[in-house]
């Protein structure tokens, strides 16, 4: 649900009241509203949520507003609100708050019972990037040789215990806790509770609790990949020798998808994500005034192709009432292009390897759209100017133009995913550089050659 279709409560007291009812990201939400009211008001209620709902709703918070909690809140109170979060939660906020403050950290997590401390300190180990880094240790797994009543015994106590949440099935695994298969729960409610795992699993076909497995070292965006194309809802982490570690849940996979397209959604247009939620304006302009720059750059670039026919210009006044014509369709239909094949890239639909069909297709739909709007703008320049030729002249130059942003537009992004450069970082003001180019210097020169 959006932010546009929830309703914030901005009466501390009343939110106080009503915190039991509410899903941490709508408490967040309301936080958000209280602290635009007041920031005093906004520190007063963090410390009256109870420690078991604090840290989901910490990180349902802005990263500017999360890092001020950090700040504020004591070191019992945050060690206490850690203590009651999924290890892979947990790890995320220790490492949030070292960060900003490693001695603060420090005293956090020794704040944590010994055994939880070894589970912070195993996912902390892990690259950001990597399926380790968003894993849980907390599962329900079952050794081969236990039945399926002694098993569910277990569950029962840990959901009475508050220890497990969100099981959807039982990994069984042997001595050596390698995981041997998994059972979804509503399979095994169906199967004979007095019989062993091990005698399941012989009794049925080879693939028939086959689990769905991923190592801790995989990269989590081609996780998140096969999380939307297998419809999964958790997954199975394994390390060495396919020793069972962990789960990766959907939640936590949603989270990435979104990261992802947010991330791809201000690159393409030049923006900086971290600095976007930075409470600074001063270093959002900054991040934002440098690729400006580049832009200028681009731009000077295209004036000093017009400043090479000002005398044609100056000879045809009508050419620059037409020039912005050529350049912006060219603009706009190789970011058409360009965010198809970004948004390809990122979901490993196309690769290089792969790409040529893609290509064919972005230049077919260009030079399509080309030849009918030559028609439509040719038309109209040769009404408008009473002039046919000069029709000619910017029917011809938008073919080109058109031309130039499907390929390129298709191309641009392949070429710096080959060299190991993100294509939504550098696309937009390559693309914008050519279409311009082409578009002002096609125009000119079919001008200058045409009409003089």
């Amino acid at each position: 649900m959006g932010d546009k279709n929830k309703v914030a409560i901005k009466n501390p007291k009343e939110l106080l009241s009503k915190i039991e009812e509410l899903h941490p990201s709508d408490i967040a939400y309301s936080l958000k509203k209280i602290n635009k009211k007041s920031h005093e008001e906004f520190f007063k209620t963090i410390k009256l949520i109870p420690d078991e709902l604090l840290g989901e709703v910490i990180l349902e918070l802005p990263d500017y507003l999360r890092d001020d909690v950090y700040e504020e809140l004591s070191i019992k109170k945050l060690s206490d609100v850690v203590d009651e979060l999924d290890s892979d939660d947990a790890t995320d906020i220790i490492q949030e708050i070292e960060e900003l403050d490693e001695e603060k950290a420090k005293e956090v997590f020794e704040g944590l019972e010994e055994e939880y401390q070894q589970e912070i300190d195993w996912l902390r180990r892990y690259e950001e990037d990597e399926a380790g880094a968003y894993m849980q240790t907390e599962l329900f797994s079952a050794n081969l040789k236990e039945t399926i009543q002694e098993s569910l015994n277990r569950l029962k106590y840990g959901k009475d215990q508050d220890e497990l949440e969100n099981i959807h099935q039982v990994f069984i695994i042997n001595d050596d806790r390698k995981l041997i298969a998994s059972i979804s729960l509503e399979d095994l409610i169906l199967l004979n509770f007095e019989k062993t795992y091990e005698e399941i699993i012989s009794s049925h076909e080879e693939n028939r609790f086959k689990p769905y497995v991923v190592h801790d070292k995989d990269d989590i965006d081609e996780i998140a990949m096969q999380f939307e194309k297998y419809d999964l809802s958790v997954v199975a982490v394994v390390g060495y020798q396919d020793m069972l570690m962990g789960r990766i849940t959907s939640d936590d996979i949603l989270d990435v998808i979104e990261e992802n397209a947010t991330e791809q959604i201000y690159q393409l247009a030049g923006v900086n994500d971290e600095s976007e939620h930075d409470d600074n304006l001063f270093t959002t302009a900054k991040k934002r005034a440098l690729w400006l720059f580049l832009n200028l750059g681009t731009a000077i670039l295209a004036s000093l192709v017009i400043g090479i026919f000002d005398e044609t210009i100056q000879s045809y006044v009508a050419l620059a009432i037409l020039m912005p014509i050529v350049a912006s369709m060219g603009g706009n239909a190789g970011t058409q292009t360009l965010a198809v094949m970004v948004r390809q890239l990122a979901l490993g639909d196309i690769d290089f390897d792969n790409s040529k069909d893609a290509i064919k297709k972005e230049v077919f739909i260009s030079l399509f759209n080309g030849f009918i709007f030559a028609l439509i703008i040719g038309l109209i320049a040769w009404f408008w100017f009473n002039t046919a030729m000069l029709g000619l002249v910017i029917a011809m130059s938008m073919i080109i133009n058109l031309f130039s942003a499907g390929f390129f537009g298709a191309s641009i992004p392949l070429i710096l995913k080959k060299f190991d450069i993100d294509p939504a970082i550098g696309s937009t003001v390559l693309l914008t550089t050519v279409t311009d180019i082409v578009g002002f210097f096609s125009f000119l020169m079919l001008a200058k050659i045409i009409l003089l």
